[in-house]
């Protein structure tokens, strides 16, 4: 469930439109607009690390769970 969150924020960040469509507050002389989406990028790549960090333990503890046996 985490992993699946982690991997829709961005999806829903981007498709609200409505939430970043403007030009104030300004960062070092860009619009919103702009920094908003770019700051997206750096947040939607650590949120699939997260993402994939966690389905990496999982599929470990699945390992682990069946005796290292392969289904």
């Amino acid at each position: 469930m985490i992993i699946a969150l982690c991997l829709v924020a961005p999806f829903v960040a981007m498709l609200w439109v409505g939430s970043y469509a403007k030009t104030d507050p300004t960062f070092i002389g860009i619009p919103f607009f702009y920094w908003y989406q770019m700051l997206w990028v750096l947040i939607s790549t650590v949120l699939t690390m997260i993402a994939y960090k966690l389905w990496q333990r999982d599929q470990r503890g699945r390992k682990g769970a069946n005796g290292g046996a392969a289904k």
